[in-house]
């Protein structure tokens, strides 16, 4: 009953922090894309999916965010190449901002596809070793193993050569502090939204004898 819901909210939550990631933001020491305030949305629902519904239903909705962010890279990048109206003038803008995009989004696919499987498989492995008991440890041990992994792919391929090595660091950094910070602090929201879909649906899956296949079959 929900599982659609929950896929379709992580996949527009993924899309959407792709073109957020376009611009840089600064608050304090903290240097980051924009698309950090809301990426971290895409591994609680992760977690929730996994938890609920197990390893391989949410395989298949990291396959769907996939397939669906190569088509806005794609659909981004063919529209540029098309010749603009006379009228229109901001073909330059759209260069500067949103060309950038093929870049950020191949990078948030790697990114995004290694934290994402290391997350799961993580958090599924928890579960069965702690008998489902103790959701925050799952919930957060994952998210600061697919973070980390995640967080500094997408810094090294999306911006390696336009920024100093230090500003490198410094936001690779604070991509993945922030997000692991805004994973903690909403895990009593985590427990709610878990609790709730798993009594709505009736189900409580654990992964035993589950095999890590990364690929969408099998």
């Amino acid at each position: 009953m929900f599982l659609p819901i929950l896929s379709g909210i992580f996949t527009g939550i993924l899309v959407l922090s792709n073109i957020l990631a376009s611009k840089m933001v600064q608050l304090g020491p903290f240097v980051f894309d924009g698309g950090t305030l809301l990426f971290p949305l895409s591994y609680i629902f992760g977690d929730v999916l996994t938890e609920v519904y197990g390893y391989h239903q949410s395989r298949k909705v990291i396959w769907t965010g996939f397939a669906m962010l190569a088509v806005m890279t794609v659909n981004i990048w063919v529209v540029g190449l098309l010749p603009a109206e006379p009228g229109w003038t901001l073909q330059e803008a759209y260069n500067s901002l949103l060309l950038l995009m093929p870049r950020i989004a191949l990078a948030s696919v790697i990114g995004y596809f290694v934290g994402e499987y290391s997350n799961s498989v993580v958090l599924s492995r928890l579960k069965v070793l702690t008998q489902g008991k103790h959701l925050w440890v799952r919930t957060i041990g994952s998210t600061l193993v697919g973070e980390a992994l995640d967080s500094f792919l997408f810094v090294a391929i999306a911006f390696a050569g336009l920024y100093d090595p230090v500003v490198l660091v410094v936001m690779g950094l604070s991509n993945y502090v922030f997000k692991s910070l805004i994973e903690i602090c909403f895990t009593p929201v985590t427990y709610l939204v878990t609790a709730l879909i798993k009594k709505a649906e009736g189900i409580d899956v654990y992964d035993y004898g589950v095999v890590y296949n990364p690929l969408p079959v099998g």
